[in-house]
């Protein structure tokens, strides 16, 4: 048996190392995160890839003719320490990265990319992964289990199954050298985030700038211990309130510098070698598997299909989003004309005097907004919107280790039943050595193939603390990112799956941003702001008349917003149809930046030397679009609810968690949101939610 291989090796091994240990305690075992530490790491490896290897080739040499339950379900079953061990290495490289842990992660990046290899190049397993897929009894099993047959095929094929042995060997080496790369980019951008930053040396440097945002400099440069008064860090929950409030030009520009160039100094972190030395190799990863590119690869198996398709897409939007930037540049040009000022509008101006227009033209003060936007306050709201939808509740619970002081549990059920759903935990503040941005992470997939698992998945984010227990103020963009990362959450937490490959989000890429992007609306409605967006002095429900004032700017900078994203897909589509044409990142970027005839007030969400969503891993490379493609089905989606009796329509939420929240991957995406819809989505509800009323739709999805 599988089970008792496995119980020796960690005998064997260190039975002491407590990575290696099965979670124990409540709700089925958790991590313990107070027994890890780094140096446990890369000997637990040592001991948990052994083991995989293991199962794998116990899997594939079974004498026995294959069957469902021995070779597909034993692999499901396979590989639970080094499941265990991979989270809490991700955790590590994600939240708490140092010194110590980096030389770990540039040494197992290659090892583990290994570990996949052989895998997906183990001819007799894939043979028999084979022989299941071509049998004609499929048809007798479930649908899930015909589902995740087809899964495990579809993967391996595309990862070189069918490949002679030295082409397999050169995707093995490639997969190798890849992953040293990603290791590298990663480490350089966070080098850049940890150690750049710009000082406020007087007063006058705090011009402008929101109560919240003043202490959390002084409080950066104490940390920093700088005999500075304040210090603006180099991660976007500084930058981005910066740039729209600090009445200081010169020192806008000087951040906004800073910020744009993470990645590209010309120093030893520059990332610009490294990203060159990445496309080269996919290109050719992409050559052997028998594919142009390595767009065309990428895309063989996600909603989109082919990269025409999204191209298609993203310049149906580009053309109306920069028209209206060009319309929203104007109106500031007009305010710094009036002003005196003696300049063009340039892109650390952008957010200031966006501010600006939008005070004038909806008289919509984002920091006023702010005051009623408590970080906790919030949370709340997200935790009320999960009940009404979904009929979940969250109860904080103690009994859990985490693995940093900022990190809170709760207790996830039914509100009806009582029953357990999972845990969530939450990591919201910023800190040196946890990477920028805000993401979801499943710790432990929902299943009941052996009897029912509890999820374990958590939202990180990246707000920064307030002074003295201060309650945390964050801004209406940062917010709906808050609500954006909890319907991954919820996606995870929602799962009724049998096998974990299926569950939650474990679904195409350019399809798992759309429970999440759905979950923004919720934001909005005015259940959660009269309830939750409370003024942070004098708890005070958010006024009626400010509400119906967001509700009339809500379209408002979305030309910007739809700009700098879709400029970043576009990059990242084109950088990966180049095949492998050898480019200079510099040149590239502006060349193909001037042929989009991108604004220039506006750079690119994710410049081409910082953009680790494509750099950082094969996640989203050429895949950055899927945010557009899914926000087309999500926008689509939504208006089932406003077609109904409203955002907290029961038989619509209802349907939504049938057919989408709680399914998974066992069924074809497209057929799961048709369950849903009674049709396919139309991407002109994107352009009416974004008010590019120009749009006339011809492309339905």
């Amino acid at each position: 048996m599988i089970g008792s291989t496995m119980l020796s090796i960690n005998a064997q091994g260190n039975p002491d190392n407590p990575l290696l240990k099965k979670w124990i305690g409540p709700y089925g075992g958790v991590p313990a995160f107070n027994e890890y530490n780094i140096s446990q790491i890369k000997p637990a490896f040592d001991v948990a890839i052994k083991e995989r290897l293991n199962e794998v080739d116990a899997i594939a040499n079974n004498p026995k003719a294959p069957t469902f339950e021995n070779t597909i379900a034993q692999m499901e079953r396979a590989g639970k320490d080094f499941k265990r061990v991979m989270t809490v290495y991700g955790i590590y490289s994600s939240n708490l990265n140092s010194p110590e842990f980096e030389p770990i992660e540039r040494e197992m990046g290659p090892i583990l990319a290994s570990l996949s290899s052989k895998i997906y190049q183990n001819k007799k397993l894939f043979e028999r992964i084979e022989t299941l897929y071509n049998s004609p009894d499929k048809e007798k099993l479930t649908k899930e289990q015909q589902r995740l047959i087809w899964l495990n095929y579809t993967n391996f094929v595309k990862e070189g199954a069918n490949l002679d042995p030295e082409a397999k060997e050169k995707v093995a080496k490639i997969n190798s050298e890849l992953a040293s790369y990603f290791s590298t980019f990663s480490q350089n951008l966070l080098a850049e985030e940890n150690n750049e930053y710009v000082a406020l040396n007087n007063q006058g440097d705090f011009d402008g700038l929101p109560e919240g945002l003043k202490k959390a400099a002084m409080a950066q440069a104490k940390e920093r211990n700088l005999n500075v008064l304040g210090v603006i860090g180099n991660t976007r929950s500084f930058v981005e309130p910066f740039l729209t409030f600090s009445n200081n030009r010169e020192l806008r520009a000087k951040v906004w510098s800073m910020y744009v160039k993470r990645g590209d100094n010309e120093n030893e972190f520059d990332n610009k070698a490294t990203l060159i030395q990445i496309l080269q190799l996919r290109a050719k990863k992409a050559k052997l598997l028998g594919f142009p590119t390595f767009a065309h690869w990428n895309l063989s198996n996600k909603m989109a299909k082919t990269p025409g398709r999204t191209m298609d897409l993203m310049m149906s939007v580009w053309e109306p989003a920069v028209a209206q930037v060009h319309k929203d540049v104007a109106a500031m040009q007009k305010i710094v004309d009036v002003e005196g000022g003696n300049f063009k509008i340039s892109p650390w101006d952008y957010r200031y005097y966006s501010e600006k227009v939008r005070k004038e033209k909806y008289d919509l003060d984002q920091n006023v907004v702010k005051e009623y936007l408590q970080l906790e306050n919030l949370r709340e709201g997200m935790f009320w919107v999960a009940g009404e939808l979904f009929d979940l509740q969250f109860k904080a619970v103690t009994n859990v280790p985490a693995y940093h002081a900022d990190v809170r549990v709760w207790e996830v059920s039914n509100k009806t039943t009582g029953e357990l759903v999972g845990l969530w935990y939450f990591d919201p503040y910023a800190r040196k050595g946890k990477r920028s941005g805000a993401w979801m992470n499943a710790y432990r997939s929902q299943q009941k193939m052996d009897g029912d698992v509890l999820t374990i998945v958590s939202n990180n984010s990246n707000f920064i603390k307030g002074a003295d227990n201060a309650p945390v103020l964050i801004s209406w963009t940062d917010a709906t990112t808050l609500f954006h990362e909890f319907g991954h959450a919820l996606h995870g937490l929602c799962s009724n799956v049998t096998y974990p490959t299926l569950s939650g989000t474990a679904v195409a890429r350019d399809y798992v941003e759309f429970p999440s992007q759905i979950l923004e609306r919720w934001l909005e409605t005015p259940e959660v702001l009269n309830r939750f967006a409370l003024h942070y002095k004098t708890n005070e429900p958010i006024p009626m008349a400010l509400v119906e004032r967001i509700e009339k700017a809500s379209t408002f900078n979305e030309g910007f917003s739809t700009v700098e994203t879709i400029a970043s897909s576009l990059i990242d589509m084109k950088l990966h149809l180049a095949g492998d044409t050898l480019i200079d990142p510099a040149v590239f970027e502006s060349e193909t930046l001037n042929e989009l005839n991108m604004p220039e007030e506006i750079v690119m969400r994710h410049r081409i030397p910082q953009f680790g969503h494509i750099f950082s891993s094969d996640g989203y490379a050429a895949g950055y679009y899927s945010y557009l493609w899914a926000d087309v089905i999500s926008t689509d989606a939504y208006e089932a609810f406003t077609e109904g009796s409203g955002p907290y329509d029961k038989e619509v939420a209802k349907r939504l968690y049938e057919s989408i929240f709680s399914v998974g991957n066992t069924t074809d995406q497209e057929d799961a949101y048709r369950s849903f819809r009674g049709r396919d989505p139309q991407s002109d509800a994107l352009m009416r939610a974004r008010g590019f009323d120009s749009f006339k739709a011809d492309d339905k999805k």
